[in-house]
C-alpha cells in the first residue's frame, strides 16, 4: 500500500493502521467466508461412508487474501447433478443400466440417481455471507 505524506507524522501512523486494519478484517472475511461454505457443504452432503463430507477442505493462500474450498471425491459432482434419467439439464443417460454392487454383492439395475445438491447451495450462502460482512465493513 503506498502512503502519501501530507500531513503530521501521527496522521500518517494512523493512516497505516487503518489500512492494516483494512487488510486484516477483509483477510477475516475471506477466511470465514470459507469456513462458511466449507461447514455448510459438509452439513448438506449427504452421508454413506462419509468420504464425500471429508474430501470438503480449505486452503488458505497469499496470507489469507484467497481461500480455495475443495471437494476431493471424484463422484461430487454425480451427487450436486444427479445421474440417468434424474441428471439436471437433462444430460443423463435416458435407458437403464446394470452395474455389480460391491455393497450388496450382486448386480443391480438402475435408471440414474436424483440430484443432491449439497456444493451450490453452500457456494450461495457463503456469498451471502461474504457480502453482508463487507458491506458492514463499508460502513
Amino acid at each position: 500500500m503506498s502512503i502519501t505524506r501530507f500531513g503530521s507524522r501521527a496522521l500518517s501512523s494512523a493512516l497505516r493502521r487503518w489500512g492494516n486494519q483494512i487488510e486484516d478484517e477483509i483477510k477475516r472475511i475471506v477466511v470465514e467466508t470459507a469456513a462458511v461454505i466449507q461447514t455448510e457443504a459438509r452439513a448438506r452432503a449427504p452421508v454413506d461412508s462419509g468420504y464425500l463430507r471429508q474430501s470438503i477442505e480449505v486452503e488458505v493462500l497469499q496470507g489469507g487474501l484467497t481461500a480455495i474450498v475443495t471437494v476431493d471425491a471424484d463422484y461430487a459432482i454425480y451427487i450436486e447433478y444427479g445421474t440417468g434419467i434424474y441428471a439436471k439439464n437433462g444430460n443423463g443417460n435416458k435407458d437403464g443400466w446394470v452395474f455389480y454392487s460391491e455393497k450388496y454383492g450382486q448386480f443391480i439395475f438402475t435408471r440414474g440417481m436424483e440430484a443432491q445438491p449439497f456444493w451450490a447451495p453452500a457456494i450461495e450462502v457463503g456469498r451471502q455471507y461474504f457480502r453482508r460482512e463487507m458491506r458492514r465493513l463499508g460502513r
